[in-house]
């Protein structure tokens, strides 16, 4: 069968499986606020069912909560489920299951006839996200020549941007279709992507690390031949490629004894604890929350109906073209500058929209705004507009330095031997607060009204100091030189991203290049000999 042997054209392909968590976050963002949906999952005192009745509530603060935290929920548990599907069944193979787990929740979601089973429905679609959230960078960081590896890895979070704005039109068009079929529609539609990407899948190869693994080294330098060689199987890249996967496999066998408690081990334990963070600070800043609660928050600021679900939809649209900038340009800034700017830059705008709805808001009617019981603060006239441009701001923060980071970070802290547990464990962090936010945000809404917005700037400038007395620089060093780095204990705020001139073979070619990361996968003493022995 053909194989496709492009790596932008394997990261157009495997990074749908990110997309699919941003199609689950507008579809649900886009419905939440639709007359059809509140009335079909009303818990109000109309009692639940369909009907025209313009006062229903929908579904209660915390039942909203529960409903939109079963998907991250079961990210956390697919998360920590996928490293050993990938290394048992292969790193696509794990992503093509994902694909099939992903079609069995959409068509429960889809034909959903209360609350529990569009529960369960989303509980089983998070299982596919978490799965591919946690292997397609996996999956093309082992396919791509360290150069572009950044790049490649960071185009999920780009994916993801996609998958939000484009379910979130479809679900807008939709809103338009009277009785169910106003949500029922776009929750089966999501089925299509990963249809695609299932039969995308057979197209691309698997990854030579794994194949190496596995001891099918005639079908990992085919692959590497593919990839790098453009066809010649003694291009120097392929050669040296094939040469480093060899050491790191002597290398991980002489260290199969490698466990979990390694992680926790006081070398080790800082790395974790600024990989695990990296995560969790990307959930705290908010960003998720205002996906999925975004027509809740523009309600408060008097947007309601058409022009709610437009406004919304213009945040989407600045999540995916501030995100470029990062692909571009991540490997220049670095990893430190995006994480601490843009953690002061969101809590900027968090605490203006504070301020905003301290000082100009007011408490809503009975009810809420327009019978959304979770609206229940109200601002109009100009300070409405500012609350709207401010939520904007902060999306464009977030877009270019937390958003692709905290997917491209974790993975370069950790030395080969454990960064599959590694990553496994701050992917698994990622969800289960992104299921905590979902939950209780609703609720907060209600009961703390404005001040939900303090409580993230809080979180914002926390993270923001953080990042910078702790998060050290990655780009453009060696794994050899990030773990000498933490083995001296260099302080974070001394650390600083790193060009130099060298020459590299990749692609079967000499090039002189800036060198960014490079993410060699072997960390073997013969390795690291070599490298001594070349110097002098």
């Amino acid at each position: 069968m053909y194989k496709i042997g492009n790596i932008y054209g394997i990261t157009a392909i495997a990074v749908v499986g990110g997309g699919l968590f941003g199609f689950d976050i507008s579809s649900m963002s886009a419905i939440i606020g639709t007359q059809q949906y509140l009335c079909y999952f009303n818990q109000g005192p109309h009692g639940p069912g369909f009907d025209d009745d313009p006062k229903c509530s929908g579904p209660r603060a915390n039942v909203q909560g529960g409903i939109t935290a079963s998907m991250p929920g079961g990210s956390f548990v697919g998360a920590l489920f996928s490293g050993f599907l990938s290394d048992k069944l292969g790193r696509k193979t794990a992503i093509q299951w994902g694909c099939v787990i992903w079609c069995i929740g959409s068509i429960i979601v889809c034909a959903s006839q209360n609350i529990g089973m569009l529960i369960v429905g989303r509980f089983i679609n998070g299982l596919a996200v978490g799965i591919c959230s946690a292997q397609v960078p996996v999956y093309v960081s082992e396919l791509a020549p360290p150069s572009k590896r950044g790049r490649v890895v960071g185009a999920q979070q780009w994916a993801i941007t996609w998958g939000i704005l484009i379910m979130f039109y479809i679900s807008y068009g939709c809103s338009y279709i009277s009785g169910v079929g106003a949500f029922r529609v776009p929750w089966g539609l999501q089925m299509l992507p990963a249809v695609g990407l299932y039969i995308g899948l057979m197209f691309l190869p698997e990854s030579p690390r794994w194949l190496a693994k596995h001891d099918r080294w005639e079908e990992c330098h085919d692959v590497l031949t593919l990839v790098h060689g453009k066809g010649d199987p003694d291009a120097p890249f392929v050669r040296l490629e094939l040469r480093e996967i060899k050491q790191m496999i002597e290398f991980e066998n002489r260290n199969a004894d490698v466990t979990w408690t390694e992680l926790f081990r006081p070398k080790m334990l800082n790395r974790l604890h600024i990989g695990v963070f990296t995560q969790i600070w990307s959930q705290l800043t908010g960003m998720n929350v205002m996906m999925y609660y975004i027509t809740y928050v523009f309600g408060m600021a008097g947007l309601s109906g058409d022009l709610n679900l437009i406004a919304s939809s213009i945040q989407y649209v600045i999540n995916v073209g501030m995100t470029i900038f990062a692909l571009v340009y991540i490997d220049r800034w670095g990893r430190r500058g995006p994480l601490v700017i843009g953690a002061l830059l969101m809590a900027t705008w968090m605490y203006a929209n504070a301020g905003l709805m301290a000082t100009y808001g007011s408490p809503a009617p009975p009810g809420g705004v327009n019978n959304v019981a979770e609206e229940s603060w109200q601002i109009s006239g100009p300070p409405a507009r500012a609350v709207i441009a401010c939520t904007y701001l902060f999306v464009a923060s977030y877009a270019p330095t937390w958003g692709p980071v905290s997917w491209i970070y974790p993975p370069e802290l950790f030395p080969l031997r454990v960064r599959g547990k590694a990553v496994a464990i701050t992917t698994a962090s990622n969800w289960i607060f992104n299921f905590a936010l979902s939950y209780f945000v609703p609720p907060a809404f209600v009961n703390i009204q404005w001040k939900v917005y303090v409580i993230f700037g809080v979180f914002c400038t926390a993270m923001a100091i953080h990042s910078f007395f702790v998060f050290p620089e990655t780009s453009g060093k060696t794994l050899e030189d990030i773990e000498d780095m933490f083995l001296h204990g260099v302080p974070a705020w001394k650390t600083r991203v790193e060009f130099q001139t060298s020459r590299r073979v990749e692609g079967g070619a000499v090039d002189d290049t800036e060198k960014s990361v490079d993410h060699r996968e072997s960390e073997s003493p013969e390795r690291v000999e070599n490298v001594q022995e070349k110097k002098t």
